[in-house]
């Protein structure tokens, strides 16, 4: 079984049995987004993790222990996103990504934000002309050494 495999099972159980990524995130302890990127197969449960995940899913032993090993991240299936909602973070990325880097250099200098010390927030915000998606990404800034 490939985590792909693992994947699709987890997309349709969650879906036949009606729960959302905050309920499975409760149950392991998680926030929703880091929950919903280790399911999608971006990070490693602990072994209870996958137990709780594998019992709420009916998942197979194979299934939870896949859970459990260390995944290729950054996985898109193509070098431009296809998908409508994937493809508007790439073309935020494309607009706003030079930007982004010059304003985070003036403020902290030469490094990076990190994807490891990291937490997200996606949340609705409700607007008269039409709610908002409001996404906070916070990571630690590590500074490049000189040597």
């Amino acid at each position: 079984m490939t985590r792909d495999e693992v994947t699709q099972m987890i997309l349709t159980n969650k879906r036949s049995k009606k729960l959302k990524w905050s309920h499975l995130g409760e149950a392991i302890g998680q926030s929703k987004e880091w929950t919903t990127a280790a399911l999608m197969g971006q990070m490693t449960l602990t072994e209870q993790q996958a137990k709780i995940v594998g019992e709420m899913l009916d998942l197979s032993d194979e299934a939870i222990d896949q859970l459990q090993v260390v995944p290729y991240k950054g996985s898109l299936p193509t070098a431009v996103p296809t998908d409508p909602l994937i493809y508007r973070f790439y073309e935020l990325v494309n607009v706003y990504g030079m930007s982004i880097k010059e304003l985070i250099h003036e403020e902290f200098g030469d490094g990076i934000m990190s994807a490891i010390d990291f937490s997200m927030d996606i949340s609705r915000e409700a607007n008269p002309a039409g709610d908002r998606v409001k996404i906070v990404l916070n990571g630690k800034f590590l500074p490049y050494k000189t040597y």
